[in-house]
């Protein structure tokens, strides 16, 4: 179960007005991990690349455990914001 730090860092996030792409795709791939844990789909085709980059991203944290993919996520919305 997330722990409250990190819902709140979920809320936070939601009234981001500016960062790169690079940023969001971290912020998506630590949720995942923090939320689903490893990614066991399969990798979008050539015509989805939001969904290959969305994937790639949650893929790179693949054996992260919830705790530290919480820890991670918190620390990068904070850093956003500045």
């Amino acid at each position: 179960m997330p722990s409250a730090e990190f819902e709140a860092a979920a809320v936070k996030v939601k009234t981001l007005t500016s960062a790169s792409n690079d940023d969001l795709l971290k912020l998506y791939g630590l949720f995942k991990q923090a939320t689903v844990g490893n990614n066991t789909t399969a990798r979008p085709g050539m015509f989805d690349p939001k969904g290959k980059a969305k994937w790639d991203a949650w893929e790179a944290k693949k054996d992260v455990t919830a705790e530290d993919a919480e820890k991670q996520y918190i620390a990068l919305v904070e850093s956003l914001f500045a």
